[in-house]
C-alpha cells in the first residue's frame, strides 16, 4: 500500500552572507520543509530566496500546500496535482518556490526509502561535472574583482562569471579587460547584467563584448521581456543566457520557440523543484540548447550528475550552504580543480542546522 503524506512542517531560516551581494542583499531566506509519511518515514527539502519573500513562501506552504497535500501519495508524482491547486495564486514566483520545498522533500524521501542518493535514483551518468567560479561583484572595486578572479584561477576553475552593468559601459569593458588578462585565453569568461539594460544599451554592450570573446551574456534586459531578447539576438550574434527568473517549462518553451536563448539556466527552486527541472532539461536537450543550472551547487550538482550531457555547475564564492555553516552535515560534494564530485549516500543530504542564524 502506498504511503501518504501525514504531515508537512516548515521552519524559516535567515542565513547571513559572508560576502553581501549588495547593500540590500545581505542574507538568504530558506524555508525548510519536512514531510512525514503515513508509515513514519521522513523527507527533507527546502525553498529558497535571497532576502525577499521568505514569509510569503512559508505562508503558502502552511496555508495552502500542506492542507491540500495531506493524504496524497508521498511521492514526487503528485507535483502536477499540487501545482494545479496553487496556480490560482500565480503562474510562477512565490508559488513555484513554495512548491519546490515539497517536491524536494518527496525526492529526498524516495531516495531514503531506496537507500540511494537522488542522483542514483535518477540514474547517475557522471562522476564529475565542470564548475565555474561566480561572484556577485558589481560593487567590488576593480582591484577586488581581479583578486577574486585570481582566487578562481588558483583554484583551477576553467571558467568564471562576473557581473557587469556599470553606468558607463567603458568602465565595464576596462574591468573585463583586466579580468581577461588574469584568465588568459584558455579559460571561459561569462558575464551577467542582471536585467539592468534596455534594448539599445544592451545592443551596444553586446557588440563590445564580442571583441572580448565572452562565452555568454546573461540576462541583459528584464527577464520577462521576450520580445527585446529576440530582437537583441537578431542584432548581435552573441550567445544569450536566460532562465534564473523563468518559472515554468511553458516559459522556457516560449523563449526557445522564439530563438531568444542559447543557454538556459533554470534555478531548481524557482521552477518548482526537481520534477519540473528535469522536464526543462529534457526540453533544452530536444532543442539543442545548452543547460547550465543556476546557483545552489549542493543541489544542482546532484542533478547534473544524472543528466546525459556535460553541464556547467555554478559556484558563487562563499555562498554555498556548507560554506555558510548552515547545514547539519556536509552532503559529501567536493569542488576541486574546477570539478564537482561526490554526493550524499541517501536522499539529497541537505539538512539545515537547528539554530536559526542571528
Amino acid at each position: 500500500m502506498t504511503a501518504t503524506i501525514r504531515e508537512l512542517r516548515t521552519r524559516r531560516i535567515r542565513i547571513p552572507l559572508t560576502r553581501p551581494w549588495g547593500a540590500d542583499v545581505r542574507d538568504l531566506s530558506v524555508v525548510e520543509v519536512a514531510v512525514t509519511a503515513s508509515d513514519g518515514a521522513e523527507g527533507h527539502g527546502f525553498s529558497w530566496t535571497p532576502t525577499i519573500g521568505g514569509r510569503a513562501v512559508q505562508a503558502l506552504l502552511e496555508d495552502d500546500i500542506a492542507p491540500f497535500a495531506a493524504g496524497l501519495p508521498a511521492e514526487p508524482s503528485i507535483w502536477r496535482d499540487v501545482w494545479e491547486r496553487i496556480h490560482e495564486a500565480g503562474g510562477g514566483g512565490v508559488t513555484t518556490i513554495a512548491l519546490a520545498g515539497l517536491d524536494l522533500a518527496l525526492w529526498d524521501l524516495a531516495g531514503r526509502r531506496a537507500h540511494r542518493s537522488v542522483t542514483d535514483l535518477l540514474g547517475r551518468r557522471h562522476d564529475r561535472q565542470p564548475v565555474y567560479g561566480s561572484g556577485v561583484n558589481l560593487h567590488y572595486s576593480q582591484e577586488q574583482l581581479v583578486e577574486q578572479v585570481r582566487r578562481w584561477v588558483a583554484a583551477g576553475y576553467g571558467a568564471v562569471k562576473v557581473k557587469i552593468g556599470k553606468p558607463d559601459l567603458a568602465e565595464d569593458l576596462d574591468r573585463l579587460q583586466a579580468v581577461r588578462e588574469v584568465l588568459g585565453h584558455g579559460r571561459a569568461l561569462m558575464v551577467d547584467a542582471n536585467q539592468r539594460w534596455e534594448l539599445d544599451r544592451a545592443t551596444r554592450a553586446a557588440e563590445a563584448l564580442l571583441e572580448l570573446g565572452v562565452r555568454w551574456l546573461e540576462e541583459p534586459m528584464r527577464a520577462d521581456d521576450l520580445a527585446a531578447h529576440r530582437e537583441l539576438k537578431r542584432r548581435v550574434p552573441l550567445p544569450l543566457a536566460v532562465g534564473e527568473n523563468l518559472h515554468t517549462v511553458h516559459r522556457f518553451r516560449d523563449w526557445l520557440d522564439a530563438g531568444a536563448a542559447d543557454v538556459v539556466q533554470p534555478n531548481v527552486i524557482r521552477v518548482g523543484g526537481i520534477t519540473p527541472f528535469l522536464a526543462i532539461a529534457e526540453l533544452a536537450r530536444e532543442r539543442g540548447v545548452e543547460l547550465a543550472p543556476h546557483l545552489l551547487p549542493e543541489l544542482s550538482a546532484q542533478l547534473a550528475f544524472a543528466l546525459p550531457e556535460s553541464t556547467w555547475v555554478e559556484d558563487v564564492e562563499d555562498a554555498g550552504f556548507e560554506q555558510l555553516g548552515s547545514l547539519v552535515e556536509a552532503p559529501g560534494l567536493r569542488i576541486e580543480k574546477g570539478w564537482v564530485t561526490g554526493g550524499p549516500p541517501e536522499g539529497l543530504g541537505i539538512r539545515f542546522a537547528e539554530e536559526e542564524k542571528a
